[in-house]
């Protein structure tokens, strides 16, 4: 059974756990700690071309539904278990989170240091936790409560998994 990764939501002391971390891809990307709740984000340790595969995603495990989880298929959501639960989202993602493949993917060329982001709607049929976004993209969607509650034309500009597109293609030709 793998190790369960542990987020922790608000930091205290960003020195204390800079000292204290080991990052689960090493050369991939790092966590780059910051006082406050949810305000640490996840960066590339090396540039990246558009399309490469970053990583494959290894070592999830089955969890419920919440705000740390992925949802990979109409009714189960998997636990990251590493590094990669610190994915912020953003309407102008950097990263596809490919839930079929098991693989994050650069949508856009990264270099070293670049905010590692992807769009949660990709992925997320209903947010456990729904939120107001200050990504600041021109095209911010500002309420992000997932896949549901948009549009298949704003869906249409994002890479979407195929349980989400499954569900989007359900909700439209039930009228809903």
């Amino acid at each position: 059974m793998p190790t369960v990764y542990v987020k922790e939501d608000t930091i205290r002391d960003a020195e204390a756990a800079r000292k204290t971390y080991k990052p689960t891809h090493p050369g991939l990307f790092e966590i780059v700690h910051a006082e406050g709740s949810f305000n640490s984000e996840l960066v590339a340790s090396k540039g990246f071309k558009k399309g490469e595969v970053i990583c494959a995603i290894k070592g999830t495990i089955p969890g419920p539904k919440k705000y740390t989880s992925v949802q990979v298929s109409k009714d189960l959501h998997i636990e990251l278990n590493s590094d990669l639960v610190f994915l912020n989202h953003s309407c102008n993602p950097s990263v596809s989170l490919d839930t079929d493949k098991m693989q994050l993917i650069a949508v856009v060329d990264l270099h070293r240091g670049d905010p590692l982001t992807f769009f949660y709607p990709s992925s997320e049929w209903e947010m456990d936790q729904a939120f107001e976004c200050r990504c600041g993209a021109t095209q911010c969607m500002k309420s992000i409560q997932g896949a549901k509650f948009l549009s298949k034309e704003a869906m249409s500009r994002y890479f979407v998994t195929s349980h989400i597109q499954q569900l989007l293609n359900e909700r439209d030709q039930n009228g809903v």
